[in-house]
């Protein structure tokens, strides 16, 4: 069985460093990769760590927090320390060492291996820094793990019949982009209009998963008919209190609260026609944002100026 090796920051993962770990992954019977940080790093280790394992399920994938001395450096001093550093990951001969750099001869000497160098010609003026300066630009260099750190999530939020999920597909065409759409009428359609605290958290949560499974799909920015934070507002106006599990779901970067100022309609799946209880359901479309500290922009006026107003809301949030 031939075994190989390489090793990097990744910080982020790009098209480069997928290339050249498929590159060695069909070169070797097994490979191992080396995922290595120091705390302070701008993007975290452990979930560098993460993005790599789901992009290479089939490679031996560890992590390593700490210093370590640079490969390319020739002093034959640090020789010693890398045989140490490589032989803890990995305890088998190392038959093959890969990497984009030079300096992957070095180390495949330090190691006893034989070195592969697999150049970066494919995608040159590719690099970590340039996807941290600039992710959007580079976007199409992502790979599907690592886009949901980059993405930025639009929420359509507000009371029913306010033309939320119209809004949400004009968005995501707009923009060029998917849409999530809204759970919890197709649960209401399966199980029936009566909900308690368990099927409001099954909505919750369905939702959330649905956003979470949209986001490696994206364009930069996904939209999402409703969240979380929906659902609790609709628990307000249901149970009159809110699941303690749906105020800490994950928020999205944007919430587009979508206002009572048009007609109520009533399509065979509607709750509350009266005027008195569109406004508290307002009201408490507009408390749950505020109690959870989220970005907003408040949506109103006719059809036109409600898009209008939300495509000058989602331009002006940039990429994180």
């Amino acid at each position: 069985m031939s075994n190989g090796f390489l090793l990097g920051r990744f910080m982020p993962p790009h098209a480069g460093h997928v290339h050249l770990c498929e590159t060695a992954r069909r070169l070797v019977d097994r490979l191992t990769i080396l995922v290595c940080w120091l705390p302070e790093d701008p993007v975290p280790g452990p979930l560098r760590l993460a993005w790599l394992r789901a992009l290479f399920p089939d490679c031996r994938v560890i992590g390593r927090e700490g210093i370590v001395p640079r490969p390319h450096a020739r002093d034959p001093d640090l020789r010693p320390a890398w045989r140490e550093i490589v032989k803890a990951v990995h305890p088998e001969p190392v038959d093959r060492v890969f990497a984009g750099e030079a300096s992957g001869a070095w180390l495949a000497e330090a190691v006893g291996a034989a070195f592969v160098p697999v150049g970066p010609r494919l995608h040159p003026n590719l690099s970590s820094a340039a996807v941290r300066a600039d992710p959007w630009a580079h976007w199409p260099h992502l790979p599907a793990p690592v886009r949901p750190h980059y993405a930025r999530t639009i929420c359509l939020h507000g009371p029913e019949s306010t033309g939320k999920s119209v809004l949400a597909e004009q968005l995501a065409a707009h923009f060029g982009t998917i849409w999530t759409p809204e759970y919890g009428r197709l649960h209401c359609e399966t199980f029936g209009f009566d909900l308690d605290d368990a099927g409001l958290v099954t909505i919750a949560e369905v939702q959330q998963a649905m956003i979470a499974a949209s986001l490696p799909s994206c364009e930069r920015r996904l939209i999402a008919d409703t969240d979380a934070l929906t659902t609790a507002a609709w628990s307000i106006m249901i149970l009159g209190h809110v699941p303690d599990s749906l105020v800490a779901s994950p928020l999205a970067d944007l919430y587009l609260l979508t206002d009572i100022d048009v007609p109520w309609e009533d399509d065979g799946m509607r709750y509350f026609p009266d005027d008195e209880r569109r406004r508290q359901f307002m009201q408490a479309c507009r408390d749950v944002l505020v109690r959870a500290g989220a970005e907003w922009v408040e949506i109103s006026g006719s059809w036109e100026e409600r898009f209008a107003t939300a495509v000058a809301a989602t331009e002006a949030l940039g990429p994180p």
